[in-house]
This record gives structure tokens, sequence and C-alpha cells, in this order.
């Protein structure tokens, strides 16, 4: 199962060169370096860069002075920050705002279509991190954007970029964030709970797991997560579907990995939090990356 860690400092198997990252120590973030070439200007509002990164990458904790917006058509990334964590699955799109400080995790080989966005037209509303749908639209545009620097000429770019931006804006966000504690009680619960989201224990027993009242680690999740112990976990069963339903794993086996009895409530479950059925949601229209996907990581 991928790990939802919250940002933090510590050990990271860093891409050390295609990832454009600074010397700053992970327990002090610092700006996220960017070739010059993809940073965003007032002049060129919203840069593209595109690049196939490998399974197990992960970019410890950092920060750029711009927006951003992660795109997978192909593989599953992770993103997380100091309280919260999300899997974001092919064809959808994690919206995150300027100096948020986060860290990104690449649970699959993925490709990955990053967009950078200047503060100065960000449109209202955007101030949160946000998983989104890519709808067809949105998906075309953005691959229109991601061609070689001298077929886009600066008019072009900035009417795909403002079509972009509207389209992120009209977008609904999906209910795929994790939330996480700060109490040091219930993050060993919810950390418990994330490395073995089959176990089918009750508030009581995972209380006592937590050495706290069952009535203590309620409050907890109200007041720290702003939703009860049952809501919590459903959450994170529908952050650990998604790596596996991209890996291609038969409906059946997910809800029994995931603790299901069956496969039919677990898509009961699932079609109450998204309006669709499993196979619906992970059905994804053709969306193949640029002729520069073969390009090395280091680009």
């Amino acid at each position: 199962m991928p790990n939802l860690a919250p940002a933090q400092s510590g050990p990271w198997n860093v891409e050390p060169s295609g990832l454009d990252l600074d010397t700053a120590a992970p327990a002090d973030p610092g700006p996220h370096v960017l070739p010059l070439a993809f940073t965003p200007t007032r002049e060129r509002p919203v840069r593209l860069r595109a690049r196939p990164l490998r399974d197990g990458i992960r970019v410890p904790d950092h920060r750029h002075a711009w927006a951003q917006v992660a795109y997978t058509p192909r593989g599953v990334i992770q993103i997380a920050v100091a309280d919260a964590a999300w899997i974001v699955p092919p064809s959808r799109a994690i919206w995150i705002p300027p100096d948020v400080v986060h860290s990104l995790q690449v649970n699959e080989p993925s490709y990955l279509r990053t967009l950078y966005v200047h503060p100065d037209v960000i449109p209202a509303g955007l101030d949160h991190c946000r998983v989104v749908e890519v709808s067809a639209l949105l998906r075309e545009l953005i691959a229109a954007i991601d061609v070689p620097e001298a077929a886009l000429d600066a008019p072009r770019e900035h009417l795909l970029g403002a079509l972009i931006l509207d389209e992120l804006r009209r977008a609904s966000p999906l209910p795929l964030a994790v939330p996480l504690p700060r109490d040091k009680r219930l993050l060993t619960l919810c950390n418990a709970m994330l490395a073995d989201p089959a176990r089918a224990w009750t508030l009581d027993q995972w209380a006592r797991h937590a050495g706290a009242s069952p009535r203590t680690i309620g409050r907890l999740f109200r007041q720290e997560l702003g939703m009860s112990f049952v809501q919590w976990r459903q959450q994170v069963v529908l952050a650990q579907a998604i790596p596996l339903a991209s890996k291609g794993y038969p409906l059946a086996r997910i809800a029994r990995e995931l603790g299901y009895r069956s496969q039919s409530a677990f898509s009961a479950m699932f079609k109450r939090t998204f309006g669709r059925t499993p196979s619906e949601f992970f059905a994804t229209g053709p969306d193949m990356p640029s002729a520069r996907a073969d390009r090395p990581i280091d680009d």
C-alpha cells in the first residue's frame, strides 16, 4: 500500500537531476528551482513541462512562488502537505496554490504534465489544494500547449493558458483528500490504519491501540479532522483503491484487499461518494502522451 505520510523531514529517495530541487534541507523547505524555460512570468503566465518519471521517486518538502497543476495521463502520483495527502489517479489533476509546502511521490511509472501558473492570473477561489476531473476539453487544451517551443507562439500560449485556467476554475473537486491530524495519539492511530486499511477493527479497538479512550479518539477526529472515525476511514479506503485500480486489479480483489466482504458493498460505498461505480470512475478516454514522452528524466 502507498504511504500517505504528511509532508515532513527525513530520508528521501530523491531524483537528483530531473526534479531540479535546490540543496535546502528538507527540514527547512526551500523554493523549487525550475529551469528558466519553464518558469512562469507576467509575459508568459502559464507554462508546461512534461516528462516521464520512474517508480519510487520521492521529492522532499519544497515550495514555489507560483501555482502548480500536476496531471498524469498515465500513472499515479501522491502529493502530501502538512495536514493532508492526495493520491492522484490517471486523468485527474491536483491544483497546488503558491507557497504551499508539499512533497511528491511517484507510486508507479508515470508520465507527468506540470503546469506552472503565475500568481497574477490565478482565478478566484483556487486558494486550496484540490483534485479535479480532467474534462475532455481540459485534456485537449493541455495537450495543445504540450508542443515544442517553436510551434507555440506567445498569443496562442496566452489563449490556451486562459482557457485551461477557466476549466480548472469550473472543475468540481473530488473527495480524494485524506486529512491528517497533528495530535500525536491520533496521528499514530491514523498511520496504523493507513498501513493496514483492511484491518476491520472497531473504534474501541483502535482507541486501545492508541492508548486512549474511544470517547477521546472520537472527539479528536471531530476536532482535528472535522469528520467522524467512520468518515475518515472511508476516505482512506477510497484513496487506497486508486493505485490498485490503476494496476488493473479486478474489483473483487480491490474490495477484498480493502477489507470489504463483497464487491457489491464496496461498489455501493464508492457510488455514494462519487456518484459513479468504480468501473465508470476509472474508465478514462484516450489520452496519449506527446511524442516527447521518451525523453530522459533529466531533461
